[in-house]
């Protein structure tokens, strides 16, 4: 039920006669004008998604699902690094570059990729 602006006007009036010398300086402060106590709540943020229309969260779990017994630390860091490149931190396209750039120069020196160097 839509509200006649008349209507609204009059409420705004109310709500600010009902309000705390405090809190009606802080209006004051702003401009009665400007001040809206009637405004629509923010949408809630949306769920983030990558180019797979899956969320970080998402994303992670499968990957720790191919890693059984992985350590909290490695999850960790698959998590901080699943949110970097989701949220295209420069930092983090990086750390992927490097790690795409040494994969490469492993596999070009007969070197196991997924393991490394041996000690």
């Amino acid at each position: 039920m839509a509200l006649s602006p008349e209507d609204l006007a009059a409420a705004k009036r109310a709500m600010y006669e009902k309000l705390s010398p405090r809190r009606r300086r802080f209006i004051d402060k702003i401009g009665y004008d400007a001040w809206d106590p009637f405004q629509e709540p923010n949408d809630p943020l949306d769920m983030r998604e990558d180019a797979s229309r899956r969320t970080g969260q998402q994303l992670v779990n499968e990957f720790l699902a191919a890693h059984k017994g992985a350590s909290g630390e490695f999850a960790k860091g698959a998590w901080e690094v699943c949110m970097g490149v989701m949220n295209g931190s420069e930092k983090h396209r990086g750390m992927y570059a490097f790690c795409k750039w040494y994969k490469e120069l492993l596999v070009r020196e007969g070197i196991d990729a997924e393991l490394g160097p041996t000690k």
